[in-house]
Order: C-alpha cells, then sequence, then structure tokens
C-alpha cells in the first residue's frame, strides 16, 4: 500500500463527495508520539482492503487543510489522527495510541 499525499484542498472535497471508504492521517512531523503511531499503523495496514485509498497529510506543512478537514467531517483536531470516510461522513475517528489498522480493517469489513 502506498500513502496518497495531501497537498490541496480539492483532496478534502472529492474525500467528502466520493462514494466507498477512505482514510486519512493526519501527522505531525515533529511529534515523536506521532512518529511512532504512524509507524504501527503502517505495519498493519495489510490488513486494509488494498482497494482503501489511504490519504497522507503532514499538517506542518498543510495547516489549512487540517482545518478544513475537522470542520467538513465535525470532528475535533488532534495529532496524530485517523479519519476513516465513508460516502463523505467520518464514521471512526481516533488519535494517538488508539490509532489501529485492524480497527479500520473491521469497521471495513463489517
Amino acid at each position: 500500500m502506498e500513502w496518497i499525499q495531501m497537498t490541496d484542498a480539492d483532496q478534502v472535497n472529492k474525500i467528502k463527495a466520493g462514494s466507498g471508504y477512505s482514510l486519512i492521517f493526519k501527522h505531525s512531523t515533529r511529534c515523536s508520539v506521532s512518529m511512532m503511531a504512524r509507524k504501527r499503523f503502517e505495519l498493519e495496514w495489510d490488513a486494509i482492503p488494498a482497494e482503501t485509498p489511504l490519504y497522507f497529510l503532514d499538517l506542518i506543512s498543510h495547516r489549512a487543510i487540517s482545518a478544513q478537514i475537522a470542520e467538513d467531517f465535525q470532528v475535533h483536531h488532534e495529532s496524530p489522527q485517523i479519519l476513516l470516510i465513508k460516502d463523505g461522513e467520518c464514521i471512526l475517528d481516533a488519535s494517538h495510541s488508539d490509532i489501529s489498522a485492524e480497527e479500520v480493517a473491521e469497521v471495513i469489513q463489517k
């Protein structure tokens, strides 16, 4: 699997307007907890169906996109944070040590 880098606000609009599942991983490049959460997530991400787009947001470089995500999907900003989007709605969000690719896979497979 590969990350799709989020660098443009139009990507958020596309996810919100899309159908099916998408995942957004919000990451702080200045935070060791965020780095550990990313590494653990990447070790488990093979559990997630391969057709699920995995978006990666460097929120230090793209603060405006991070704010748009929080507003559009009605979630409190956290870092690190994952949001599982289905048909334009956030159905799962988790932060810090609660981030789990296994949990994402379970929700998708229900």
